[in-house]
């Protein structure tokens, strides 16, 4: 078996192993973070049957994507990097899943070029959970406007997605995404990465944005 699947699999393990002790009432999806590897180094788990995958920009995922998406229209991809409003169009054809949605002005924007071509986006509402001036996300007392816009412009707003400071413990955030999503009744929480994927686990995060532990280091 290919070392890439094999470390998919142990995660695999480990997340069902896990389950016990969290919250989660249902298995969280696993998304093979694939962004700056190239399709041969991905296609180990295309051919094994893994089926989500996350990339950060539209035109690394647009050369690598097309082809497999027709090919293979099960697999779903998820736009987990900032999305510009310049490149929506081009994201809309190719991305099952927005996870980085912050602004009005991006909705809006999502909502307009996926009615163009008739087809319905998930999206995830990114929350910059820390208040941390260097990243992407609403911050939480602008949130609740956006997610009234969301449901205002029929966006398929399912959840949220966070990135919590790399410097402090990720489950005191974690637990504050935790309440947020039941407060506003949505069932998707995308948090957890390489690094605190087993913590997530048990503030309910259903799904898992995992890279390095699968395809090992980036360049």
């Amino acid at each position: 078996m290919h070392k890439i699947v094999q470390n998919l699999l142990n995660i695999e393990n480990q997340v069902k192993s896990n389950l016990t002790y969290s919250n989660n009432l249902k298995l969280p999806k696993i998304i093979a973070v694939s962004k700056t590897f190239n399709i041969e180094k991905i296609l180990p788990l295309i051919e094994y049957g893994h089926l989500h995958f996350g990339e950060n920009k539209v035109q690394e995922a647009a050369d690598k994507w097309t082809v497999f998406k027709k090919e293979k229209p099960q697999i779903k991809i998820h736009m987990i990097g900032k999305l510009q409003t310049n490149k929506v169009k081009h994201a809309v054809k190719l991305f099952d899943y927005i996870h980085s949605v912050d602004n009005k002005k991006l909705a809006r924007k999502i909502s307009d070029e996926q009615n163009k071509i008739n087809k319905k986006i998930k999206v995830f509402i990114q929350v910059n959970i820390g208040n941390e001036i260097q990243k992407s996300g609403v911050n939480k007392n602008e949130l609740n406007d956006l997610v009234s816009y969301c449901n205002e412009i029929n966006l398929d707003l399912i959840g949220f997605m966070s990135i919590p400071p790399a410097c402090d413990d990720s489950t005191i955030y974690f637990e504050e995404m935790r309440k947020l999503s039941i407060h506003y009744n949505l069932s998707e929480l995308s948090m957890g990465m390489s690094s605190d994927y087993l913590e997530a686990l048990n503030y309910s995060s259903t799904y898992l944005r995992i890279g390095s532990n699968i395809f090992g280091k980036r360049d």
